[in-house]
């Protein structure tokens, strides 16, 4: 049996996304969702899913190593960003070398590193023009969005594209191939 931890601080759609996903597989599970917004829709897609979820503070991720002894107890075979926006401590990457991996919604390494997530990144990309954009999905070090790549895919934009559109796009992606990803992660591992 693998285990997921996922991951998420807003709507859960990429959650309820792999959730669902993995729904039917046997020897797949997702042990539990954490969050770092108390207020957090994916909360709320959690108990509708029947899936176990904790909220936890700034302090008791980066200070009292509570989240760290939660994972540790758990013993994930992967960590999923799936949404998350805080930057993973230094401790939790040592103690999961290549098990913790996110997803981010721009061809790295354009478009990435602090505040640079949803919307934000749409908006570069129609600011600058672009005439392609994707998904990057990527093992987390300690810089944010630096992580090895593990898989692109692209989508074609065209100047009449909004940011609503493009974002469009580029959840098409994600939902198409991170549970897959995922996937084929924890079968080889």
């Amino acid at each position: 049996m693998k285990n997921i931890v996922l991951f998420a601080s807003g709507s859960g759609s990429n959650v309820e996304n792999i959730v669902r996903y993995f729904k039917s597989n046997p020897n797949i599970t997702i042990t539990a969702v954490l969050s770092n917004k108390r207020d957090a829709k994916v909360l709320e897609r959690c108990n509708n899913l029947n899936i176990s979820a904790l909220y936890f503070n700034k302090s008791s991720f980066y200070e009292k190593d509570l989240v760290r002894k939660i994972l540790k107890a758990l013993n994930p075979n992967l960590i999923v960003l799936a949404g998350f926006l805080w930057k993973m401590p230094h401790d939790l990457i040592q103690d999961f070398p290549d098990k913790i991996i996110n997803i981010h919604p721009a061809l790295l390494p354009k478009y990435g590193g602090k505040g640079m997530y949803g919307n934000h990144v749409h908006q570069a990309v129609k600011e600058n023009k672009e005439v392609e954009t994707g998904i990057t999905i990527h093992f987390v070090n300690e810089n944010y969005d630096e992580g090895g790549i593990i898989y692109q895919a692209k989508t074609n934009i065209s100047p009449e594209d909004t940011v609503q559109s493009i974002a469009k796009k580029v959840q098409a992606l994600e939902y198409e191939h991170f549970p897959r990803i995922i996937e084929k992660l924890l079968i080889k591992g």
